[in-house]
């Protein structure tokens, strides 16, 4: 193994932790942390810094294993949904940023802006699948309000973390 590739697993392996980490910080309330959105950050670090499909693989995994872990986020449907959810955030963050030919805080918020929104469709599709749809389902209404209602703060920390964030790590790669 090179020690490329293993750098980039180290590195997975350090958002997988931060995302089962940073959870406590919002004191375990269910609410703060939907508000927050914790285990976001982490996924589109990774996949900005390590690149399109290990962010989504981390994506996946984090939900997954903070459940199994933690039983937090809840298994079904929770944990089933965000991984779907985490992972697009990944994939597509990752992918439109290493395909756009200048690499500036404009590009950044392309690529971030898009993997939220792709994000949160598939996440809405994911509840539809593991729920139904309608008055016994997932509802529209439920949509609008856990995608973009109640994770307003999410998506404002987001906007504002990540690029700062990104800024000092990429002062360091390689």
């Amino acid at each position: 193994m090179n020690n490329k590739k293993l750098k980039t697993i180290i590195l997975c392996a350090v958002f997988i932790s931060l995302g089962i980490i940073l959870p406590f910080f919002t004191g375990q309330i269910r609410t703060f942390g939907k508000m927050l959105l914790p285990m976001h950050i982490p996924v589109i670090l990774c996949s900005l810094i390590c690149g399109p499909f290990y962010g989504m693989l981390v994506g996946f995994i984090l939900p997954v294993l903070r459940s199994v872990l933690f039983s937090m986020p809840v298994m079904f449907p929770n944990a089933f949904a965000m991984a779907f959810e985490l992972s697009t955030y990944g994939f597509i963050c990752g992918f439109l940023y290493s395909k756009m030919k200048k690499k500036n805080i404009f590009t950044l918020y392309i690529s971030l802006i898009c993997a939220m929104l792709a994000g949160r469709f598939i996440w809405g599709i994911a509840q539809v699948a593991l729920l139904g749809y309608g008055a016994k389902g997932f509802t529209l209404n439920m949509f609008i309000s856990g995608a973009f209602v109640e994770a307003l703060p999410g998506i404002i920390l987001q906007l504002v973390a990540i690029p700062l964030l990104f800024s000092v790590l990429s002062k360091y790669k390689d």
